[in-house]
């Protein structure tokens, strides 16, 4: 069956969606990710955006971003930025997406720069992806996989992680949330002690490339397995949100 990378991170970042859970979208592909989940196995989730829609029905249409009409079509709400950010702070929000140009082996994402003096190169910077990391009540990350993305340690902590260690969010007062998953263009990781294991490779993918792409020292899950390829039913469902293959191609 073709598919790409991206179709593969879409349909594994939309089984971590559970049916019933308030879901802070974020753009990209996390909201491919929501309108599969809601075709498929999750039609009770519930999708906030921080332009203010929420929606607890799928979008009627194609969509780039989420201010894109289908988007706001036919939404429970559309309020603004002040009214999703309460319900994120005052922990009604499940689930939280982001990515950045960097995570490191504590799950820290930076999307604020990259390098030092001459070589600094400077990032959009957080957006929401603080706040989402802070209050959700656990944190999916999403991105493309590559050495100098996968760092050992983040040039700078934009959206925090487990920091430097399992007990860390608790001494900084972060009293939910914290990464459960990573899914990156060849597996996915987990945090069951705060650090990145890999659990599972994608289909053709071995273990040796994905740790030559891997800028920590891998640690790999005992159970190690491969994650399910797209179904046809799901395919179909992402062509339908993304028809040119402008996020998944």
């Amino acid at each position: 069956m073709d598919y790409s990378p991206g179709d593969i991170m879409v349909t594994a970042a939309a089984r971590e969606i559970a049916d019933g859970e308030v879901v802070f979208v974020g753009m990209r592909l996390p909201l491919l990710a929501f309108l599969l989940a809601k075709q498929t196995h999750a039609p009770q989730a519930v999708g906030i955006f921080e332009n203010g829609v929420i929606r607890d029905t799928p979008a009627p249409g194609p969509i780039i971003t989420m201010g894109d009409p289908p988007n706001q079509t036919g939404a429970l709400r559309v309020a603004d930025l002040a009214e999703v950010m309460t319900l994120l702070s005052g922990g009604r929000v499940d689930l939280g997406f982001i990515g950045g140009a960097q995570v490191d082996v504590w799950g820290n994402v930076n999307t604020h720069q990259v390098g030092a003096g001459q070589n600094l190169t400077r990032l959009p910077g957080s957006g929401g992806g603080a706040d989402i990391a802070c209050l959700a009540g656990r944190l999916l990350i999403i991105m493309t996989h590559q050495r100098r993305r996968l760092v050992p340690r983040v040039d700078f902590i934009t959206s925090p992680g487990w920091g430097d260690g399992p007990d860390w969010r608790a001494r900084q007062g972060l009293t939910r949330g914290g990464p459960a998953a990573l899914i990156t263009s060849l597996g996915v990781f987990r945090f069951p002690s705060g650090r990145a294991v890999l659990t599972q490779l994608h289909p053709g993918v071995e273990v040796e490339r994905l740790r030559q792409e891997t800028g920590w020292e891998l640690a790999v899950a005992p159970e190690l397995s491969a994650t399910p390829a797209p179904t046809s039913d799901e395919l179909a469902i992402i062509r339908r949100y993304d028809p040119q293959r402008f996020w998944t191609g």
